[in-house]
């Protein structure tokens, strides 16, 4: 690989984002903070992740990147912690302090809903980081009190807090959701995720036809769409299977709703996959599954177009708008039964699926880390030349971090009124909405803080 430009200034940035990816509940919010906190190591730049602590990591760490890990606090507490450390090493102690890892020159304010608020208490200049806005997730995740709660948190004091500092976002969907919180597009740069690398030997496709879904077990995920699809399509496809790649709270429900519907000969749950066999299962797959209420990017879905495998999604679910280019890399669904039409029209179209698959091998090799660290350096350099304290510039015309979308990609259209919320079918309804009583989709409503 080719060594990156060096910085003409080191500055130290601080990453405050409530897990790592070493955390069992870790997703591609947490990869996209460390590959980027990597690519601004390799360009002579000092990075520190701030994060929550779990029993797979250690209080301190250093990743094979470069990047400084330190973890304190639980996943509630972990934002008092951080303010406490960066208020701390001001005073002289803790890991953020001159003797200890040095103080921070820039603060990256990874918002995941609930942002860490450091432009109330850093004397630095701050970039809040916001992968997409969650609107519809609160009242899935959590109860209606703290639902309102959260999402006041995020609607209306989060951009008063940070009304004098830039966005980073990874999607014009996210950008433009945004802008309904009242946050100019002039001050959010997007900064695409990059590809993670998906070689893989030579891995054949399934012999029968085969699903695969990737990513976290957690209610706005929607796996049960995976489900329902697969069941919708049991008896036109005797061979069709489904593989469930990851773990979270979530995965018991998934389970006991795999068993109603008669399907558990038919779903693999993987629990936890390495990298390599993450990305045999999206090699083998006939066709990926992203049903999510959500995502910023979509990140699973650029995997699986690396190896040549098509996804389906639903329209409306923000950043997929973008990594899955519709009729082309994919498919976008309109609704739940939509989805079921879609996917069968990619399991029985063998030509089809081999066009799309190829195009959506060439679309994710457009995104690339190195690509994507070189904007995000450029908007870190430029924010700290700023007085401590100061807004951050704003983005020159013509810079590397000026971003728009991938050419052709419907962007904007994500937000209450696009999304897959509400969107059920006849036959089942969507999660989130209430469900009959004592289904999977109706405890969601009786959800609170994940455990």
């Amino acid at each position: 690989m080719l060594d990156a430009p060096a910085a003409a200034t080191t500055r130290h940035v601080l990453f405050l984002n409530w897990r790592d990816t070493r955390n069992p509940e870790g997703g591609g919010s947490e990869v996209y903070v460390e590959r980027i906190a990597g690519e601004l190591v390799r360009r002579g730049h000092r990075a520190t992740l701030f994060c929550a602590t779990h029993p797979a990591g250690t209080a301190e760490e250093t990743t094979p990147d470069g990047v400084r890990v330190l973890r304190r606090g639980g996943r509630h507490t972990v934002y008092l912690r951080a303010a406490l450390a960066y208020l701390a090493g001001a005073l002289g102690f803790g890991p953020l302090s001159r003797r200890h890892g040095g103080r921070p020159d820039l603060i990256v304010d990874v918002g995941n809903g609930l942002p860490f608020l450091s432009a109330l208490y850093a004397r630095r200049p701050v970039i809040a980081l916001v992968h997409h806005v969650h609107r519809e997730q609160w009242p899935v995740v959590l109860g209606p009190g703290l639902a309102r709660f959260g999402w006041w948190v995020e609607s209306w004091l989060a951009p008063r807090v940070y009304r004098r500092c830039r966005y980073v976002t990874v999607s014009a969907a996210t950008r433009d959701e945004l802008a309904t919180l009242g946050i100019d597009p002039a001050r959010v740069d997007i900064v695409h995720n990059g590809t993670p690398d998906m070689t893989v030997g030579p891995v054949p496709r399934s012999p029968q036809p085969s699903l695969v879904v990737l990513g976290r077990l957690v209610p706005h995920k929607q796996v049960e769409v995976a489900l329902w699809s697969l069941a919708a399509l049991a008896d036109e496809l005797p061979g069709l299977t489904l593989t469930v790649a990851g773990q979270g709270w979530w995965e018991a429900q998934l389970r006991h709703t795999a068993a109603e519907l008669g399907l558990t000969d038919r779903v693999r749950f993987t629990g936890f996959v390495t990298d390599a066999d993450k990305r045999r299962l999206l090699a083998s797959a006939w066709v990926a599954l992203t049903p999510s209420l959500k995502e910023g990017w979509g990140l699973t879905i650029v995997e699986a177009g690396a190896v040549g495998t098509p996804t389906v999604a639903f329209r409306g679910a923000g950043g997929v708008e973008e990594s899955l280019v519709d009729g082309e890399t994919g498919l976008l669904a309109e609704d739940v039964d939509d989805f079921v039409a879609k996917v069968r029209l990619l399991l029985t179209d063998d030509g089809y699926r081999a066009t799309m698959g190829a195009a959506a091998r060439a679309h994710a090799a457009r995104f690339t880390w190195p690509v994507s660290g070189e904007k995000f350096a450029a908007l870190v350099t430029r924010a700290a030349n700023g007085p401590a304290g100061s807004p951050v510039a704003p983005t020159p015309a013509g810079s590397p971090v000026e971003q728009k979308g991938p050419a052709g990609s419907p962007a904007g259209q994500s937000g209450p009124a696009g999304s897959p919320v509400g969107r059920s079918g006849p036959a089942v309804p969507p999660v989130g909405q209430a469900g009959p009583a004592g289904s999977p989709a109706a405890q969601v409503e009786q959800s609170y803080l994940v455990p």
